[in-house]
Parts: structure tokens; sequence; C-alpha cells
């Protein structure tokens, strides 16, 4: 059975990247760990997930981005 995911998404690329090595360090065994740089982006990621069947079990947002914050991406990506 695969790994859940948890999906990490922020806009700046530092952040990023050490937000998502702290989530694979800590629950890299149980989880699969993606990551997005936008919240569109993100959001087209999970439509692919779900097609794939893939389980989601977290979205972890930043909150202040260009073009669609963090409370409409979890929004939207809580409606699926």
């Amino acid at each position: 059975m695969a790994k859940p995911i948890i999906l990490s998404v922020d806009d700046d690329p530092q952040v990023l990247k050490a937000v998502v090595r702290d989530l694979r360090r800590h629950y890299g065994r149980d989880y699969r760990i993606l990551q997005s740089t936008d919240g569109p982006s993100a959001l087209e990621a999970l439509d692919e997930l779900e097609v794939r069947g893939e389980h989601v079990a977290m979205v972890l947002s930043d909150q202040r981005m260009p073009g669609m914050d963090g409370t409409r991406v979890l929004c939207r990506s809580g409606a699926r």
C-alpha cells in the first residue's frame, strides 16, 4: 500500500526546502512528502493525486503567497 501524502506549499524556495527537509526527517518513514511553490500548482497536484487514488493526509501551506493565499489553498483542498 502506498504511503499517505503530506503536501507542503510555500512560495519561498528556502522556507519550502527547510520545511520539506524537516517533514522528511520526522515523517518520511510513514508519509510521502511532496511540495508545491504556489496555490494553483498545489491544487493541480491534489487533482492529479485524487485521480490516481492517492491518499493525502495533510496539506501544510504558507498563508502569505502571491495570487492565492494559504487560506484559499486549504479551503479548496478540503473541498475534495
